[in-house]
């Protein structure tokens, strides 16, 4: 599929996440549908991505955004509860919670139903794509790659392109073309069997764990830690301030 050829993307997951992706993705010209399991989730998506902090009313108001963009940005964005209406997407972009069976069911499921020449992507943290992957059938893999927002995804520029074995460089090149659409920057990596994780979490957890060691040997306190990174390297925020401390899941 080329870049051009991709007009309806559909979001698979809807809340803070995939109302963020579909936000992006409608303020960059893109019809947008989300799709999710009860009218309850598809009012928080409609929330965070219109009243939030990083929501398009927010960003009128501060003037990143003009009345009219919002307004058009708005009418291109739809919502569903019924799977079968995103049949006709030339793009999904799953964003349903991060756990790798319901992962896996939900593009098994997609795979029945949306059109054999749609690219699958999955906003992951870090499961292996190709096993995400694994239930699709053989000629959906080459147009499947795994597309890693960050959050809050109106705000955070960066989107991890991710291509397995079978990924062909059309698929991983429209995908990428699709993120510089939506104003992000992009990079691109291969898979990562036997790990979790992509560039940024990847190298964010080796640094994380050194900092909770300096804490643990006694070299210096959490607060110490976050001031110096501040600091000394520019960082909006520290460790420890933004996850609640080593004693708390990062």
């Amino acid at each position: 599929m080329k870049f051009e050829d991709v007009k309806k993307i559909g979001v698979v997951g809807g809340g803070v996440m995939g109302g963020g992706i579909a936000q992006v993705m409608a303020v960059g010209g893109y019809e947008v549908i989300v799709r999710d399991l009860s009218d309850e989730v598809i009012e928080a998506t409609k929330g965070a991505m219109f009243e939030s902090r990083w929501g398009m009313k927010r960003s009128v108001e501060v003037g990143k955004l003009s009345f009219d963009d919002c307004q058009a940005a708005m009418g291109r964005v739809s919502f569903t509860l019924d799977l079968q209406d995103l049949a006709d997407c030339d793009m999904i972009i799953e964003a349903v919670p991060e756990n790798l069976e319901l992962k896996q069911k939900v593009f098994q499921e997609l795979d029945e139903v949306i059109k054999p020449e749609a690219i699958f992507t999955s906003n992951t943290s870090g499961y292996v794509i190709e096993e995400l992957a694994a239930n699709v059938l053989e000629s959906r893999k080459q147009l499947f790659a795994g597309m890693h927002f960050f959050n809050p995804v109106p705000a955070m520029k960066a989107v991890e392109i991710i291509a397995t074995s079978q990924t062909t460089k059309e698929t991983a090149d429209a995908v990428t073309r699709v993120g510089e659409k939506a104003g992000k920057v992009t990079g691109q990596v291969a898979d990562m069997p036997g790990s979790y994780g992509f560039i940024v979490n990847r190298i964010f957890g080796a640094a994380r764990r050194e900092a909770v060691k300096l804490v643990e040997d006694g070299i210096a306190t959490e607060e110490e830690i976050d001031r110096m990174m501040i600091g000394g390297r520019n960082w909006p925020v520290g460790f420890f301030a933004q996850r609640g401390g080593i004693g708390q899941q990062w």
